[in-house]
């Protein structure tokens, strides 16, 4: 009568993956430098701490203006303007743009003092040495990058979990980023067993039924693939005591331990004992094949995972349940394919004659069937369909690549691409994977500390107004709106607080700023925010009941805008305005002065049709945990 152990209750497959899942297989984080962070994954969430560009650059070569100088300025009616210097790319202006004079610019050049605008070159003449014709009117910041414009101090910049790739390298050198706190890839000690046997490239005596070790590469291989960092031991055979030792060094220099073979019932096979030996044995044998003779424990605190001993098997039972293990332990996420097919969220159009390669984002649709304003035909998408949508904010801006996940080629024939249109996206990497959710609207410091416990997020930081209008466009899940800026009538509130607004000040409030009317009566230089943003429509009604009539063209500097939430304090403790709208929070942060004028609702909403979606629910989860807003200076849930 043999001595053979039976395998206890095979466990189902779900069993094995939850019980795989709850080890703890992680590495940990370390710190890199950035020339070794490509291919890791983020740590932690990064802030910008300057703005990009750092100032206000011309977008083009021409001629720096007072966009109020080209009022009225045609093809038939120049406008001659007295040509007062010129600005070069890399130089500090040494001249200011008076009233009807104008200056020379280069592309990247500083906006020097007193301008606002740019007019191309190509609508301009110059009849003598010194003036210049201009052919064409321009508005404030027309031709003009904004200090900020691609990524603002105190911006979420890249989020924990991120993938490092050279699109986020490039993003992070133009934070002037050195050192990264990254994810450490799991250290995956594998160990293999079996008399029979033998190393690659040593001999083999096939009449004593050796075999080459075949698992120690393979899955070494499958682990560095995940993420992981494969340690590889010699292999032992089916000895209790050298299967003991080997086993405890592996657990002591890996956070998981990798055996392929001896876990059969069998008399000769003794892994299983050994694991009960050092630990915990929390599951033997799964329901699947190939690869029923699975292991699962614990050890010397390491994760332990035993591997059936045949290499097909091996490899199957790890891909299946170990590698994603690891993937979860490295940050790392599952791959696609380098291609995906979608359709057009929005109509979008451009000029014919070359080939173009178009930034785009991918978002998970609902089911609904709407007018699309931009559209000739009304736009349709299925429910769970992949939609496309452009992703451009400029050739000079690097987020245009981390806000994207592939392009899509545009022939030199073709000038529109209409919604609903089904395209072919080229994925970035074939790791890429549609984010689960998609928001545009209002800058908030909470929501983006709320958006790190949703599962690969993007938010577009473009203003309330903008958030409505992508919302409206079928381009995202959700949008954040402030102030008296209006949803959809369809949406769906997530979620909602309140922030305290107000003016930034320096510390101390030198100039003695009491509220609204000291803008409008001091000679005190100001900094708005863009009109797109809820908090300065909350600050225009605030305006519309001073006695004041047309107080905002009293106030110096009311069209001045800086993009982000923290911009505007970063500008007052710079010295650069006396006053700006702004956060108490951002106040609090940079050690400003801060005259309280209320507190304005953030509401969160989703698409009707989206309000399901797992990214949009674990945003309402967040939101409704309220831990965030406790932390927050004039934050309230």
């Amino acid at each position: 009568m043999s001595d053979r152990t039976e395998f206890r209750d095979l466990a189902s497959p779900e069993e094995a993956h939850e019980t795989i899942a709850d080890l703890d297989v992680g590495g940990g984080t370390e710190t890199v430098a950035l020339d070794e962070a490509r291919g890791r994954v983020l740590a932690e969430r990064l802030e910008a701490t300057i703005d990009v560009p750092g100032f206000d650059r011309a977008g083009m070569d021409g001629y720096a203006v007072r966009a109020r100088d080209t009022v009225g300025a045609g093809e038939a009616n120049p406008v001659e303007l007295e040509l007062a210097g010129a600005v070069h790319a890399g130089e500090n202006p040494d001249v200011t743009v008076e009233a009807g004079t104008t200056v020379e610019i280069s592309t990247g050049a500083v906006l020097p003092e007193g301008a606002d605008a740019v007019v191309k070159v190509e609508r301009t003449d110059q009849p003598d040495e010194g003036t210049v014709a201009i052919r064409t009117a321009v508005t404030p910041s027309q031709n003009v990058m904004l200090a900020g414009a691609d990524i603002a101090a105190g911006e979420r910049a890249l989020g924990p979990g991120t993938e490092i790739t050279a699109r986020e390298i490039g993003l992070l050198s133009a934070l002037g980023v050195a050192d990264v706190s990254v994810r450490a890839p799991p250290r995956v000690g594998i160990v293999s067993t079996g008399d029979e046997l033998v190393r690659p490239g040593e001999d083999l005596d096939h009449r004593a039924g050796q075999i080459y070790d075949v698992n120690t590469h393979t899955i070494a291989a499958g682990v560095e693939e995940a993420g992981g960092e494969a340690v590889t031991y010699p292999h032992v055979g089916d000895d209790l005591d050298e299967l003991e030792r080997v086993l405890r060094q592996a657990a002591e220099e890996c956070d998981l331990v990798l055996s392929s073979g001896s876990t059969s019932a069998s008399t000769v096979d003794v892994i299983y004992r050994v694991v009960e030996d050092l630990g915990d044995l929390l599951l033997h044998g799964v329901a699947v094949k190939p690869g029923k003779p699975m292991l699962v424990g614990r050890f010397a605190e390491a994760a332990y995972v035993g591997l059936p001993g045949y290499p097909v098997s091996a490899l199957t039972i790890f891909r299946t349940f170990v590698a994603p293990a690891i993937r979860e332990a490295a940050g790392l996420p599952e791959g696609r394919t380098a291609t995906i097919t979608g359709r057009m969220a929005v109509r979008e159009r451009f000029e014919q004659g070359r080939l173009r390669y178009m930034p785009v984002g991918l978002v998970e649709g609902g089911s609904r069937t709407e007018p699309d304003s931009r559209a000739a035909a009304p736009r349709e998408s299925g429910a769970g369909e992949t939609l496309v949508y452009p992703v451009d904010k400029g050739s000079g801006a690097t987020t245009s690549l981390t806000a994207a996940d592939g392009v899509v080629a545009m022939e030199p024939d073709t000038n529109e691409l209409s919604s609903g249109e089904r395209v072919e996206v080229q994925l970035f990497s074939p790791s890429v994977r549609i984010p689960t959710l998609v928001g545009c609207g209002e800058d908030d410091p909470a929501l983006s500390r709320l958006l790190d416990q949703v599962e690969r997020p993007r938010y577009l930081a473009d203003g309330s107004r903008a958030g409505v209008r992508r919302l409206e466009d079928g381009i995202t899940d959700v949008a954040a709106l402030s102030g008296p800026i209006e949803p959809p009538s369809d949406a769906t509130e997530v979620g909602s607080w309140t922030r305290e607004w107000g003016l930034l000040v320096p510390e101390g409030n030198p100039d003695a700023v009491e509220g609204l009317d000291s803008l409008v009566a001091a000679d005190l230089s100001f900094v708005n925010r863009p009109r797109d943003s809820g908090l300065r429509a909350t600050f225009d009604a605030a305006l519309a009941h001073l006695d004041t009539e047309n107080a905002a063209d009293e106030i110096s500097g009311y069209e001045r805008a800086a993009r982000a939430h923290e911009s505007p304090a970063r500008m007052v403790a710079r010295g650069d305005v006396d006053a700006g709208l702004g956060l108490r929070v951002s106040a609090e942060k940079l050690g400003l002065g801060f005259v309280s004028l209320g507190s304005e609702t953030v509401r969160v909403v989703a698409a009707e049709d989206r309000a399901g979606k797992p990214g949009v629910e674990a945003l309402a989860t967040a939101i409704d945990d309220e831990t965030v807003f406790e932390s927050l200076a004039g934050y309230e849930p």
